[in-house]
């Protein structure tokens, strides 16, 4: 009876101890780093991986960051609003050898300027390009497009530009067959971008809203924009 009793009160503080551990471990600042600090560590995370100068005057810094830590982490924008790996980075991670080389470095030269050609997609269709996503000389990202824009872009993938419109009697070169949408961007993976939340959106936004603007070929490329 005596061993009982004290196997159950042995088992009962093992429980205990563990119950405590458990509450230390929900409480470490490992933890609360990761969900209790309102994404301050994406924020800090952002501004460290940042490929280029930011210009923060005007803008939400928090915001800013946070957008860095999405365009350059979760949606790895650069890997197709680039010329590929050949120009998008400085120092190939795909070439380096281990204790020989540094670590990757992306090029500022070519970063979100666009230029990635997915290649056509049907036998009238042009190449599907990738567009410069920096900012022009008004501060707007994608070429000045204003807030309310680009987030119509990120939730229904709409083609401001319309540079792919369906073929018809009178357009027979250059354009889409259906069922391809010439109203839509092709390839961008704006069904999957449509469900992030405003505010992610917006972060993204004021992140591209820092960055330098890449003038890109002369116009009319779709790729030119006017820096200043």
């Amino acid at each position: 009876m005596k061993q009982k009793q004290f196997v159950f009160a042995g088992a009962t503080i093992a429980a205990f101890v563990a119950i405590l551990l458990a509450g230390r471990l929900l409480s470490s600042p490992l933890v609360e780093e990761d969900d209790n600090d309102n994404g301050q560590s994406k924020v800090q995370k952002g501004f460290a991986i940042a490929p280029v100068k930011l210009n923060l005057a005007g803008k939400n810094r928090e915001l800013v960051g946070l957008g860095s830590y999405l365009v350059n982490t979760v949606g790895d924008c650069n890997g197709c609003h680039s010329a590929g790996p050949v120009t998008q980075y400085s120092s190939n991670p795909y070439f380096r050898s281990p204790f020989f080389t540094p670590p990757k470095k992306v090029n500022p030269a070519t970063y979100l300027g666009g230029g990635f050609d997915f290649g056509p997609l049907g036998p009238t269709s042009p190449n599907i390009v990738s567009r410069n996503l920096t900012p022009d000389k008004t501060g707007r990202p994608e070429g000045g497009a204003p807030f309310g824009e680009f987030l119509q872009i990120m939730r229904n993938g709409t083609d401001f530009d319309h540079l792919h419109p369906n073929c018809s009697a009178t357009i027979t070169t250059n354009c889409l067959q259906p069922p391809f949408n010439g109203n839509l961007l092709q390839v961008m993976p704006w069904p999957a971008f449509q469900d992030m939340t405003d505010h992610d959106l917006r972060a993204i936004y004021e992140y591209l809203s820092a960055i330098p603007c890449i003038e890109g070929p002369p116009a009319p490329s779709e790729l030119h924009h006017d820096c200043r």
